[in-house]
């Protein structure tokens, strides 16, 4: 059995002393520190720690990850099922059913040591190799969880009754990759977080400090937004959260049209990826949840055997190319399945 202490580990801080562990939502509003993960098919686990203290992000220990070889990765879709999916998309937006849809695929690899496989030693990798401002990691093997993320996107940040969400959509190498494409997808997704937002703020209260920002990230840039709500005072960590999940940015609008089309098209369930993780303050009335992607899990149900897992996806409007919608993905995974297959180098390819 994989006996490793119960962690949760958000950046600076880290915390361990497991206490309790719930999936009722009302939790976050009573008090102590929560970490929370909530999977994209619903699943939420919160789960509370009474030592919470500041550190860093351990330096990596050589040897200490064992991750996959490099080649081993198996995707839920190949290339031309991807592509295929993304034209089925482009029929759906030309019928008017939805106007944005995002389609992803899981890439699944055997763990060669997992009786000894730490995730937390894979997100001290992930910390130097790719460094990302919603970094977390979350190990919990006795309740099925352990994860580490590299976010890059914000989910829910809530100080009070003040709450910010920060959209991603547009994806390139380069400021000059980014497409008017790009840009349109990124205000369809803020209308749809202002929408959810706004089934739970204070009427007039919903605004955009920033729109379609370029942000640099480790080997990429994205289009970034900020929407900002105050809360009803009646609202609680459950409410808002039935209010947004899953994550707009990774749905698609209209969202109850884009999930029936995800449901219909994707090949394998998303797990963490695509849902939320991040920790809750109960006692300060604060917290910070990242979108679940650039998501690495362990999930040792596999019938195969223990199994590394790591979504990567795009969203597909009507200007949508899908080769290039495809090459996306790859540009998404790339850094990173070289880092958890130790093939990562400083020049950001990855070895042949």
């Amino acid at each position: 059995m994989h006996d490793l202490p119960p962690l949760a580990r958000f950046g600076g801080l880290v915390a361990s002393d497991l206490r309790d562990v719930t999936s009722d939502a009302a939790a976050l509003d009573s008090a102590g520190f929560w970490a929370v993960t909530a999977d994209f098919e619903g699943r939420l686990l919160c789960a509370r720690f009474g030592d919470v203290r500041r550190e860093a992000v351990p330096a990596p220990v050589p040897g200490r990850w064992h991750g996959p070889g490099a080649g081993d990765w198996i995707s839920s879709m190949d290339r031309a099922a991807y592509t295929a999916g993304v034209r089925r998309i482009r029929e759906h937006i030309a019928a008017g059913e939805v106007y944005q849809a995002n389609l992803c695929r899981v890439l699944t690899a055997p763990l060669p040591r997992p009786a000894t496989a730490d995730i937390d030693a894979l997100a001290a990798l992930l910390a130097r190799g790719n460094p990302a401002p919603y970094a977390g990691t979350v190990r919990l093997p006795a309740h099925g969880v352990e994860i580490a993320t590299a976010s890059p996107e914000l989910y829910l940040r809530r100080d009070g009754r003040t709450v910010e969400s920060g959209p991603i959509k547009g994806t390139g190498r380069t400021a000059g990759d980014l497409l008017e494409k790009d840009h349109a997808e990124n205000v369809m997704i803020v209308d749809l977080v202002r929408n959810d937002l706004g089934r739970v703020a204070v009427a007039g209260s919903v605004t955009v400090p920033r729109l379609c920002v370029v942000e640099p990230h480790p080997g990429l840039v994205h289009l970034v937004s900020t929407v900002r709500a105050e809360l009803t005072p009646a609202t609680g960590w459950a409410a808002l959260l039935a209010a947004t999940f899953p994550p707009g940015s990774v749905t698609g609008a209209p969202k109850s049209s884009a999930l029936k089309i995800i449901e219909a098209l994707e090949t394998a369930p998303r797990g963490p990826y695509c849902g939320g993780i991040g920790w809750v303050d109960a006692d300060r009335g604060t917290g910070e949840l990242a979108v679940g992607i650039r998501t690495f899990w362990i999930d040792r149900t596999d019938p195969g055997g223990p199994v590394l897992r790591f979504g990567t996806g795009a969203g597909i409007t009507w200007g949508s190319d899908p080769e290039r919608e495809w090459e996306e993905t790859e540009l998404k995974a790339s850094r990173l399945l070289a880092i958890a297959s130790g093939t990562y180098r400083a020049t950001g390819r990855t070895a042949s």
